[in-house]
C-alpha cells in the first residue's frame, strides 16, 4: 500500500469517526460540513473529494457495514443459528458507537430498512414451506416475522446499552430461530 492510499484511509477514517462523534452529541440536520471538517481535522476539500455531502457519508457507512455483516454471514454458512448469531452480535458490540448512534438518530430508518433487507435475505435460504413445521405457510410472511423480531431484538438490545450479555443474547436469539426453521 502505498504512501498515498495510508493518507486517504486515515483521513476517510477520521471523518466517519468525527461524523459518528457528532451524530452522537446533535442531530443530523445540524450537522455540517464544516462541523466534519473541524473534528477530523481535515480540510472541506478533503470531504468532498470522498463524499458529495453528509446524506452520501451517511449511506456509505451505513453500506459498509451492511457489508460487514453480510460477509460475517458468509463466513458462518456451515454454522447453527447460535454460532452464527455470535459472530453477527460481536460486531454489534464491537461498533456500538456506530449502531447506537444511528438508532438516535436520522440514520435510523435508512439503516433499518437496509438490515432488515439483509436479515431476510440471510433467513430465505433458511425458510421451507413445503415440508416440516412451516408446510402450507406464506413464505414471505414468515421472512417478514421472523426478519422483524431479529431486527427489534438487536435495535432494543443496542438501546439498552447491551444490557444483556452478548453471549447469552446470540444463544437465545440462536434458539429461537432453530426451533422455528
Amino acid at each position: 500500500m502505498s504512501m498515498l492510499d495510508r493518507r486517504v484511509q486515515k483521513s476517510q477514517k477520521a471523518i466517519k469517526n468525527a461524523f459518528i462523534e457528532l451524530m452522537s452529541e446533535k442531530s443530523f440536520d445540524n450537522i455540517t460540513i464544516q462541523d466534519i471538517s473541524d473534528r477530523a481535522n481535515v480540510g472541506r476539500r478533503t470531504i468532498y473529494d470522498h463524499y458529495m455531502d453528509k446524506f452520501d457519508l451517511l449511506d456509505k457507512l451505513i453500506e459498509e457495514h451492511i457489508n460487514e455483516l453480510r460477509n460475517l454471514c458468509e463466513s458462518t454458512a456451515d454454522m447453527s443459528f447460535v454460532e452464527g448469531n455470535l459472530m453477527w452480535f460481536e460486531y454489534f458490540e464491537r461498533n456500538y458507537s456506530f449502531f447506537s448512534t444511528m438508532l438516535k438518530s436520522k440514520g435510523a430508518p435508512t439503516f433499518r430498512i437496509h438490515f432488515l433487507k439483509l436479515v431476510i435475505e440471510e433467513l430465505e435460504g433458511e425458510v421451507d414451506v413445503t415440508e416440516g413445521k412451516n408446510k402450507g405457510l406464506s413464505k414471505s410472511l414468515i421472512l417478514n416475522f421472523f426478519g422483524a423480531a431479529i431486527v427489534e431484538t438487536v435495535e432494543a438490545w443496542i438501546a439498552n446499552g447491551l444490557s444483556e450479555p452478548t453471549q447469552v443474547v446470540a444463544e437465545q436469539v440462536g434458539i429461537l430461530l432453530d426451533r422455528n426453521f
